[in-house]
């Protein structure tokens, strides 16, 4: 791996059984798909939490199946950040982070991916901050989180300065719809914890019609990569632990944009 130790690049999930014959042996079992993801990448993002809390004996059975060293991050359920949006969802928090908790040493940031809010959730960004401000107030210091927004219109430095005030890492997307990291890191000190947090994500809509098999790169993102291959060298180079999660919808396949991410910091 040419990659510093202070970076660990992986995938959004590891359960597409399209991975079968082109990152997974053919004949392997669901059950086993962990086991085989890890032997490959050092860490991995956990999309399932987002649908639902894991129970207790799955997450157990991660940790179980996975070697010393190996992190994964989660996402934090949907019905906190999309149905409730940080509203009266102290219960579903604490039953997540209790489960969650039982991954120990594997465990990594969690992630507070958030929707992009039209007009009719939020007029504007500071009735979102009134829910934001508590809720980060009263996060268990014990966990690391990441927060993710769809609005480019509300990263500011303001906003930035309310997660760094909370140790919340901003979470550094590649996705159509938000300004490239170069521009923004021009006018903005992005790193608002003691760790980053980045996520290739791509057009979901666009790739989706071209393809709906998740198991060779169908996209060509050289020329975006290389700019963030840039970006986050100058990032990891101040020894900031850094997380990096492709999704199959970035590029059509996310262990063919590891690799290819991998083979352009070795270039560049």
């Amino acid at each position: 791996m040419p990659f510093p130790a202070n970076l660990l690049v992986g995938t959004s999930s590891w359960s597409s059984s399209d991975w079968l014959g082109s990152f997974y042996p053919a004949n392997l079992k669901p059950g086993q798909f962990i086991e085989a993801y890890a032997r490959k990448f050092p860490a991995v993002e956990i999309d399932s939490t987002y649908y639902s809390i894991p129970p207790a004996h799955v997450v157990a059975s991660w940790r179980e199946k996975t070697p010393p060293g190996f992190i994964f991050t989660a996402k934090i359920p949907g019905v906190i950040t999309h149905e409730k949006v940080l509203k009266d969802c102290q219960a579903e928090f604490t039953s997540f982070l209790n489960n969650i908790s039982l991954l120990g040493d594997r465990l990594g940031p969690l992630l507070l991916q958030f929707p992009y809010f039209n007009r009719n959730a939020f007029p504007s960004r500071q009735p979102f901050d009134k829910l934001l401000k508590p809720f980060l107030q009263s996060l268990p210091k014990e966990f690391k989180f990441a927060l993710e927004i769809r609005n480019k219109n509300w990263i500011s430095w303001d906003f930035l300065e309310m997660l760094r005030e909370h140790q919340v890492a901003y979470v550094l997307v590649a996705q159509a719809w938000m300004p490239s990291i170069d521009i923004l890191a021009k006018a903005l000190d992005l790193v608002t914890s003691d760790f980053a947090y980045v996520r290739f994500i791509g057009d979901r809509k666009a790739i989706e019609a071209k393809t709906r098999r998740w198991d060779k790169l169908i996209e060509d993102k050289t020329p975006e990569m290389k700019v963030w291959v840039s970006e986050l060298k100058k990032i990891t180079a101040k020894g900031v632990k850094t997380y990096a999660f492709f999704n199959n919808h970035y590029a059509g396949f996310s262990p063919g944009s590891v690799k290819q991410f991998e083979d352009l910091w070795e270039q560049g």
